[in-house]
């Protein structure tokens, strides 16, 4: 053996750029500052994220957290390489399932794995991170990179998502939900963040190139359409629950739809009927139920079919929630109301979408 190996293997050789990644927090920096508020200076570097509750103004808080990634709607971002809008998914996922609880997002950590680490694409990836942070109110406190040759091939990559919110004491959701509450919808954006699996293998029997015109909206093209970001409704709705009482529950349309989701915050003995024909849908996801021949019950367990939220209000207070509502800059739409449940499914359905 030779005094020094001459051809010892590097770390890079083997696929891992740790030069790559470093560059990409240099170029990342920037972005994490600007989503600084009460509570958090919004730095990177160290080996953990640091947050003030006491800064933030909370007195007696519940820590409320959420986890979640975008599934397969990131094969879309990656084969058309429009990677600047799915990390607003990823944070909307996370953070929408936090103000459900009643809760305000704190702050927000992302994990980024891919087979070979492409700075430029990182930094589009985190843009949109912190673009989601901003429209939360919440501070990105902290993240991993992990390239892992071998495992993501060549391009491709994963998000995951972690939110930390807060609440204090007594005002968590949900509570008293009773029959005769009203449900009240709020638009989506689109399909979100769920699935994607089915609308790729629609988009796959169209015979419809990404590039092409969406049928739906034709000023834009497919890919652009399907990757319209998820909305984040934490700010409307804190204006809401901080304006005065009446709701009962939120409840955020993810996957498994409305007869999934729904039942999560109801009680034992209490269902809902939802008015389908109140429900309205969006062209996109009219396109989806007819080219990829979807039946309806499929539409309303697979998508959030034009509801990204359902408010369950107080039938006495109603009128007031939705005021504040519009005044929080939401359009809301009455669908329907909880009512007694003695077994069965407890999401009954009246009337028909109308696509």
């Amino acid at each position: 053996m030779t005094e020094k190996q001459q051809n010892g293997l590097t770390y890079a050789q083997a696929g891992v750029d740790i030069d790559a990644g470093n560059a990409m927090v240099d170029q990342i920096k920037p972005l994490v500052r600007s989503t600084r508020r009460p509570g958090a200076d919004a730095e990177i570097g160290g080996f953990g994220g640091l947050f003030d509750l006491k800064a933030a103004g909370f007195k007696d808080p519940i820590l409320v957290a959420a986890n979640d990634g975008v599934g397969t709607k990131v094969k879309i971002a990656i084969d058309t390489e429009h990677h600047d809008t799915i990390g607003i998914d990823l944070v909307a996922m996370c953070v929408n399932d936090i103000i459900v609880q009643g809760a305000e997002p704190l702050f927000f950590l992302d994990y980024f794995a891919t087979g070979k680490l492409s700075p430029e694409v990182g930094v589009a990836i985190v843009k949109g991170i912190a673009d989601g942070c901003r429209l939360a109110g919440c501070a990105l406190i902290g993240g991993e990179t992990a390239e892992m040759p071998g495992l993501y091939a060549r391009g491709d990559y994963d998000l995951a998502g972690f939110a930390v919110g807060a609440a204090e004491r007594g005002t968590l959701l949900p509570k008293a939900v009773k029959a005769g509450d009203v449900l009240i919808g709020l638009p989506s954006s689109g399909v979100h963040s769920n699935g994607f699996s089915l609308v790729r293998r629609i988009v796959e029997m169209s015979g419809l190139a990404w590039g092409a015109p969406a049928p739906f909206a034709s000023d834009r093209s497919l890919a652009k359409a399907l990757l319209e970001p998820t909305r984040i409704y934490v700010k409307s709705l804190l204006k809401v629950l901080k304006g005065g009482d009446g709701i009962n529950a939120l409840c955020h349309i993810t996957g498994g739809g409305f007869p999934d989701n729904i039942p999560r915050v109801l009680p034992d003995g209490i269902g809902v009927r939802l008015d389908l024909d109140a429900i309205p849908v969006p062209p996109i996801f009219g396109w989806l139920a007819k080219t990829g021949g979807v039946a309806e019950a499929e539409m309303l367990r697979t998508f959030n079919c034009g509801i990204g939220m359902i408010v369950v209000a107080d039938a006495a207070r109603a009128d007031a929630v939705m005021q504040r509502l519009i005044q929080a800059g939401e359009s809301p739409v009455r669908i329907g109301e909880t009512i007694a449940h003695d077994g069965g499914e407890p999401v009954k359905t009246a009337g028909s979408l109308k696509f």
